[in-house]
């Protein structure tokens, strides 16, 4: 294991002029082909953009396909981005009267059957549906257990992956169980979850100093989208979840992408995902919290970018 320090790559060319979110948007909403594919669990909506070798973004618990918006800006002049919701089911599915009332929509997924697993051949079925017979995969935080089921499920398929935020196992703290078990129940999105901004003002907010406004209210309306029940779902997969004994057979090069003020992911996932996996580097963003896609996403490409591109 070794670790690369960032301070030149912040400094690069590509990191030279920031990110303006309302033109990563206008360009995104021009140039980016939408799609939606049935998984035979879901309706997968996802956009592809960009030309070269496939990139996958694979969403952490409260992502959605638009969250990986701005390091996909920078990186589609070298590859062909693909990002995607994970399976949500409908922001009202828990509500008694859903049916009744027109409100069951969503995506056809049934969360209560879903397995990780699952969620692993949700992304292989997505690479099918694309003809994608191999891809690069970036999986953050909750998808980086997605990335390393899929590493290690079919291995020829992907060359290298970076996992930002990753862990192989991340059990709950006790308040944090009792909320997801609770919340499995509750109708409507993220963005009515009580006490929620301040909650996330406490833990996140200082690593978006040095953006735009603009850019703390586009974190908080992704991360605000998904149901509760399915954030909720997806936390308690999270709980029951130990991928250790897999990471000593998965002997593909990985980057880990960490920050140096992650509240979410502690050195001891970290420290796992270091001791087990056999061809790991470690890259630490300085000034960065859990979010880099929204904080740093000039940085992040530019490390995913020369990581994947490297001889």
């Amino acid at each position: 294991m070794e670790t690369v320090t960032c301070d030149k790559l912040a400094q690069a060319p590509a990191c030279s002029a920031p990110l303006v979110l309302r033109e990563v948007l206008d360009q995104y909403y021009r140039e980016a082909e939408q799609g939606e594919c049935n998984t035979g669990r879901y309706r997968c909506k996802y956009y592809v953009w960009g030309q070269g070798p496939a990139l996958v973004f694979i969403p952490g618990l409260c992502d959605d396909r638009l969250s990986f918006v701005m390091p996909i800006a920078r990186l589609r002049a070298r590859f062909r981005c693909i990002a995607y919701d994970l399976p949500a089911g409908s922001p009202w599915a828990t509500y008694p009267w859903a049916a009744v009332r027109g409100l069951e929509g969503g995506d056809g997924a049934r969360l209560g059957r879903y397995r990780h697993g699952d969620y692993v051949s949700d992304l292989l079925a997505l690479l099918d549906h694309l003809r994608i017979r191999q891809a690069y995969l970036f999986g953050s935080s909750f998808g980086s257990t997605i990335a390393l089921g899929a590493l290690g499920l079919e291995p020829a398929r992907f060359p290298r992956a970076v996992l930002q935020g990753g862990f192989a196992r991340r059990p709950l703290a006790k308040a944090e169980l009792l909320l997801a078990s609770l919340a499995r129940y509750w109708p409507g999105t993220m963005a009515r979850l009580p006490f929620r901004t301040v909650v996330l003002h406490a833990s996140h907010q200082g690593a978006f100093e040095q953006r735009d406004p603009e850019i703390w209210n586009f974190f908080l309306q992704r991360c605000g989208a998904p149901p509760m029940a399915a954030v909720a779902r997806r936390a308690l997969t999270v709980h029951r979840l130990d991928l250790r004994p897999l990471l000593p057979h998965i002997s593909h090069p990985i980057l880990l992408v960490c920050g140096e003020q992650d509240p979410i992911i502690g050195k001891k996932c970290e420290e796992e995902l270091l001791r087990n996996l056999p061809r790991v580097v470690r890259a630490e963003i300085e000034g960065c919290g859990h979010l880099p896609q929204f904080t740093h996403p000039e940085v992040l490409a530019e490390l995913v970018e020369r990581y994947l591109t490297a001889g």
